[in-house]
């Protein structure tokens, strides 16, 4: 058994891509590791991106605080974010793009139902795509299935959020101050699809963070299963 373990890391190592499915096709189903171990594995790992990062961006601050996913404002309106800093109304644009992390913060709370079916839905082929691809397989998959419906739960959560905290009040007395400018062109920027994107944006980079930690570091891996798991694409 020892043997055909060795072999086995042998051939991951050193064969094409196509090659790595057919090796993980025939793992045994006892033994070292059965099929079904490494679904519930990679379900695991996704379990607990969700759990461990998802849950910091719903917290107060968790997007405006994390510079990995902080919502700034987008290219064309970022001279509005410059323009008020020059003549001092730093406070006031920071009030703006918070007002845009908080909306986020919202939504956010919104997507644990949707995730938990994603990852109940992986069975063995999907895990086997995972286990043998990037760094950043898991989160690539989890994307493709709950991004549409993700959009559709944090884009009214947003629009209610800036109405609720007085967005609407904020920005137009930013864009306000903004237009009044001389030599400016007035804008007048609809933020709620915007702010919907870099918000499922940030949800994905932190399980991405998460994935990789699991992936590349044996002390993130924290049940036996993970480390058992994992031990196949190392």
């Amino acid at each position: 058994m020892i043997r055909k373990i060795l072999a086995i890391i042998l051939v991951l190592n050193f064969t094409a891509c196509a090659e790595l499915q057919q090796v993980v096709n025939q793992l045994p189903q006892s033994g070292t590791i059965a099929n079904t171990e490494i679904a519930s594995g990679l379900r695991q790992a996704l379990d607990l991106g969700i759990d461990k990062q998802v849950t910091k961006l719903t917290q107060t601050d968790g997007f405006f605080k994390n510079d990995l996913v902080k919502i700034l404002l987008p290219e064309e309106l970022a001279k509005v974010d410059k323009a008020l800093r020059d003549i001092g109304l730093s406070n006031l644009a920071d009030e703006g793009l918070k007002v845009l992390n908080r909306a986020a913060e919202d939504a956010v709370k919104e997507s644990t139902p949707i995730f938990v079916d994603a990852v109940k839905s992986i069975t063995f082929d999907d895990a086997k795509n995972i286990l043998l691809g990037d760094n950043d397989a898991a989160t690539q998959f989890l994307t493709s299935k709950t991004q549409d419906a993700l959009y559709a739960k944090f884009n009214p959560v947003i629009k209610n959020s800036f109405s609720k905290v007085g967005a609407d009040e904020i920005w137009s007395n930013l864009i306000n101050k903004y237009n009044s400018i001389p030599f400016t062109n007035n804008v007048n920027p609809d933020l709620t699809d915007y702010v919907t994107g870099e918000a499922l944006k940030g949800v994905f980079t932190m399980i991405a963070v998460e994935e990789k930690d699991i992936r590349t570091k044996a002390s993130s891996r924290t049940t036996d299963l993970l480390r058992k798991v994992f031990a196949l694409q190392d």
